[in-house]
């Protein structure tokens, strides 16, 4: 035994390795409040809505009183009298969506990037083409919603029938059976905007929203744009963590490190949490509206997602489809320019744009960008034949110049829909006219006098409605048309006058643009069908 004892105190000494920690830290998940995303047909009342949440006045700052891109607010709801006021306010972030047709695209990442939608529909119109969109969004997002009746105080309101729209499209509200809660409500004068409230913190209650509040943050980009004092600019939805001035921040392509952070109301903060719309300075390169963004260790490895994020390729805006030899056709193209104040409204005229189709015409985009009409624009256009076509944006005093100089077309455009009105408007330039053609009536030819090469002198009576000089004249005979020409002249009674009535005698010289033949000669018994051609644009 005790051999065997110093066999294994020769033995050098084994020490057991000591278990592999790693940092490890389990997140630690706490309520957050509800992103809620506002949807609804154009002038059903979302903006004023969220106006009286504020108590800001968006809608007369807007143009047209229509939201042209997505805002970000949180508000404080406050506690009802029942509760201890230990329990603190209780907030809820609210996507500002615009309401127009032409902004699918941004209320479809509107929706995305929401816990729980409010549907607005005007009780005195009802369900319109854009709450059915609204409604298709919302069920491809399986968020829940809140169905909110606005203006139940106007003259020819009808929440019932609302309801029973709704009904029809599969939507189901819960006083008339289904789970879908419903609020009516005034937002213009301010009534049932608490219940609304109410509801939505009982729904998101309902779904236990919950996030880590510390650790690093992830979230999506809801805006970009390039500021001319103070850059890039991005405004941010955080989904979880803590983002922090100093972070690096990678958002697909796009890194930068915050240099500043800016709440909703433009007051400097340090940090976001989840839940938190906030604004972000110190790109390097403008993020992706839509992008999801993450903060990250250092600027080596922000620059390393970027780098394969960008190799995956950037979003392609104004991109026409390729086509083959065959496929190509002889249609006129209208050039132009689009300057826009932010990426988003870029992406949104793009996608207006597709709705327009001819057979006869397109549009080119030969330039796009963001930020004033400058020098540059006016030189390309100028270059290319294009018009320059700007959303909430200016015109440098000296592009300006450039433009009245060399007559380039500038438009400058505070409603999206009137910008895309002014694009089928250029390219319906293109079309040639239609030509509309105005009986006024016809005479009988009794006599014929002199003839030259072009044109020839006859006499006769009209015997329906009246012939006008400088009118047009198709020479019948026997039903058929021989020729097409001028009335050049018109006499009656041996004097120049403008126009013969019905009954009276005329001597007309005729007026042919090319020589005539001997067969085209006008003979007695033709009949002249005398007209007027009016040219008329057509539109896309």
């Amino acid at each position: 035994m005790s051999e065997n004892a110093n066999f294994y105190n020769m033995l050098p000494e084994i020490k057991t390795p000591k278990p592999i920690t790693y940092n490890l830290k389990p997140k630690t998940y706490s309520a957050r409040p509800p992103i809620v995303v506002v949807l609804g047909h154009v002038d059903h009342g979302k903006t004023t809505i969220l106006d009286k949440i504020r108590q800001t006045k968006v809608a007369e700052k807007e143009a047209g009183g229509i939201t042209q891109h997505i805002g970000a607010y949180q508000v404080d709801v406050g506690n009802p009298p029942s509760h201890k006021a230990t329990e603190g306010q209780r907030k809820i972030t609210f996507l500002d969506t615009p309401g127009h047709e032409a902004f699918s695209a941004i209320r479809s990442r509107g929706a995305r990037v929401a816990d729980i939608a409010v549907l607005v529909v005007a009780a005195d119109e009802g369900v319109k083409p854009q709450t059915k969109e609204a409604i298709q969004i919302i069920k491809e997002a399986e968020i829940p919603f809140v169905v909110a009746i606005n203006k139940t105080d106007k003259e020819g309101a009808n929440p019932a029938k609302v309801r029973q729209e709704l009904a029809e499209l599969e939507v189901q509200v819960e006083d008339y059976g289904g789970t879908v809660p419903v609020v009516e409500l005034s937002a213009q004068k301010g009534e049932g905007i608490n219940e609304l409230m109410e509801m939505i913190l009982l729904v998101a209650e309902m779904e236990e929203l919950s996030a880590p509040l510390e650790g690093p943050a992830k979230g999506v980009v809801i805006e970009s744009h390039l500021d001319a004092r103070r850059g890039l600019i991005a405004t941010l939805i955080v989904h979880e963590g803590e983002l922090k001035t100093g972070d690096w921040v990678a958002a697909g392509s796009a890194y930068g490190r915050v240099k500043l952070l800016e709440n909703f109301l433009g007051k400097s903060i340090k940090i976001a949490i989840a839940s938190q719309p906030c604004v972000m300075l110190g790109w390097e390169s403008a993020p992706g509206v839509g992008q999801e963004f993450q903060t990250v260790a250092d600027k080596q490895e922000a620059e390393k997602i970027a780098a394969s994020k960008a190799r995956l390729g950037p979003s392609i805006l104004f991109a026409k489809e390729t086509r083959s030899e065959e496929q190509k056709t002889n249609k006129r193209v209208a050039n132009l320019t689009i300057k826009a104040d932010v990426q988003s409204s870029l992406e949104a005229i793009d996608q207006a744009l597709k709705t327009i189709h001819s057979e006869e015409v397109e549009y080119n985009i030969i330039n796009f960008g963001v930020g004033n009409v400058g020098d540059n624009d006016i030189k390309n256009a100028r270059a290319m034949g294009s018009a320059i076509l700007g959303f909430h944006v200016g015109i440098d005093s000296s592009a300006k110049q450039l433009a009245e100089r060399d007559e380039i077309k500038v438009q400058i455009f505070d409603v999206i829909y009137e910008l895309v009105e002014a694009v089928r408007s250029i390219m319906s330039d293109l079309l040639d006219p239609e030509i509309k053609r105005i009986p006024l009536g016809k005479l009988k030819v009794l006599a014929t006098f002199k003839s030259g090469v072009k044109s020839q002198i006859v006499g006769g009576k009209v015997t329906q409605g009246k012939i006008i000089r400088g009118a047009m004249i198709d020479v019948i005979r026997n039903g058929i048309l021989l020729v097409t020409g001028k009335l050049g002249q018109l006499q009656h009674n041996k004097a120049d006058v403008a126009e013969v009535n019905e009954g009276l005698e005329a001597g007309i010289r005729f007026d042919s643009s090319a020589q005539l033949t001997p067969q085209q000669l006008i003979k007695e018994g033709d009949v002249l069908e005398i007209y007027e051609e009016e040219k008329i644009k057509r539109t896309i």
